[in-house]
This record gives C-alpha cells, structure tokens and sequence, in this order.
C-alpha cells in the first residue's frame, strides 16, 4: 500500500456507506476519518499507514474498554453500538495475529533485541509495536513479554 492507500481505503469505504445509505457505517467511517484528520491538523503532517494503523488500532482499544465498562454497568444497547464500531474499524486493520504467530514474533523481537530481564521490557515492547500494530491486543503482549521476561 502507499503512503496514503489505507486513508484511501477509508475514504472509498465511505462513498460506498453513503451511496448504501448504511448510517451506522458510515458514522463509524467519519468518526475513523475525523480522528485522522485532527491529528494532521494538529501536527502539520499528513498520516502514512502505518501511523493511521496507531489511530485505528487505539480506536479498537477505546471500544473494546467501553463494552467491558457498558456490560458492567448493565447497558446492553450502548454494548451493541459499540461492538458495531469496533467490527467497522476491524475492517480496516490487517489480519489479527495468531497465537502461535504472536509467541514466534515475540521469541524474534527478544532474541533481536537481547532481552534478559524485566529491565529489557521497553525494548521488546518497542519491537512488538513496530510488527504487531493493529494485528494484536497490546494489553495481551504486554502481560505475555512480562511472563516470557519473568522467567
């Protein structure tokens, strides 16, 4: 993809939602866009694919700790828009890594990075961003490299 194909991406799925008349997509699709947009107001820039993967993905984030505080809370109509957001902005990032893939891409980063201890946690966690980004849940790398590190 170029520097601007995922953006493109976005903007054509767009198009598509709004010839469709699909409104719950197409606000997903805007809020995506608004979100990239301010950022390249905000720093003078225009975003690549893989700082557009860091919205997307913190995006993912967002919602996945808002179904978990609107079940809690008992809020099943605020726990169904969310989930519907979240498979829109899924949409956009690549495929998600599987296990074996994530503990393979860990052993990678900790033998590139000679990582020994808990001290070495930031740098491993450094790597993991740069090749994980957008194809796993962060949380879930951290709590796996804190383990992997402990031993």
């Amino acid at each position: 993809m170029s520097a601007t194909g995922l953006k493109t991406r976005i903007t054509d799925a767009m198009k598509e939602a709004m010839r469709a008349r699909d409104q719950k997509r197409l606000g997903t699709i805007r809020l995506i866009l608004a979100d990239i947009k301010r950022i390249e107001v905000d720093e003078r820039i225009e975003l690549d694919d893989a700082r557009i993967l860091a919205v997307l993905d913190k995006m993912q984030k967002q919602r996945r700790d808002s179904i978990e505080q609107f079940a809690q809370a008992g809020r099943q109509d605020l726990v169904d828009i969310e989930t519907a957001e979240m498979e829109v902005i899924q949409t956009f990032l690549p495929a998600p890594l599987s296990d074996d893939e994530i503990d393979q891409l860990l052993d990678e980063v900790i033998r590139d990075t000679g990582a020994s201890s808990m001290q070495d946690m930031g740098k491993v966690m450094g790597g993991l961003k740069a090749r994980a980004q957008g194809r796993a849940d962060m949380t879930l790398l951290n709590s796996k490299v804190k383990a992997r590190l402990s031993q």
